[in-house]
């Protein structure tokens, strides 16, 4: 069964939203690779579309660009997914490491698919929130 958290976000706001995907709009995902895209009728979210950008498997490593195999180390260095070197003093104490990344293919051991919109629809998915003036004049009131 597949099942599927998404993490969408707007390049244009820098706004993000979750939103969990089950069965009948999961099976869309399943075998898409890292930089394909996908239309948003498969999510309940019509006239948008979709690039797929990364994600996370169920034991939290990440989805990495170019690795075939569902699970593999790989030596990483500054910059690298799945890399954060140690900072002393503006130096980096390791340069390169050995990191475990999965594929860049999406199965049912993924948990995570991150999603960057490349075309807008006409419904906003991204909801208004009141500004903390309106709030604070409520409250006085």
């Amino acid at each position: 069964m597949a099942e599927f958290k998404l993490v969408i976000s707007d390049p244009k706001t820098g706004k993000t939203m979750q939103k969990e995907v089950k069965e009948p709009g999961a099976n869309a995902f399943l075998n898409k690779r890292i930089g394909e895209s996908i239309a948003g009728e498969n999510i309940d979210l019509s006239g948008y579309e979709f690039m797929i950008t990364g994600g996370s498997d169920k034991c939290g490593f990440p989805m990495r660009k170019g690795i075939l195999s569902p699970r593999k180390k790989v030596l990483a260095g500054k910059g690298s997914v799945g890399f954060r070197g140690k900072n002393r003093g503006g130096f980096v104490r390791r340069l390169m490491k050995k990191k475990t990344v999965c594929g860049e293919k999406i199965d049912i051991s993924i948990s995570q698919i991150n999603l960057k919109i490349t075309k807008q629809g006409e419904t906003a998915i991204f909801e208004e929130a009141p500004k903390a003036e309106a709030k604070a004049e409520e409250k006085k009131e």
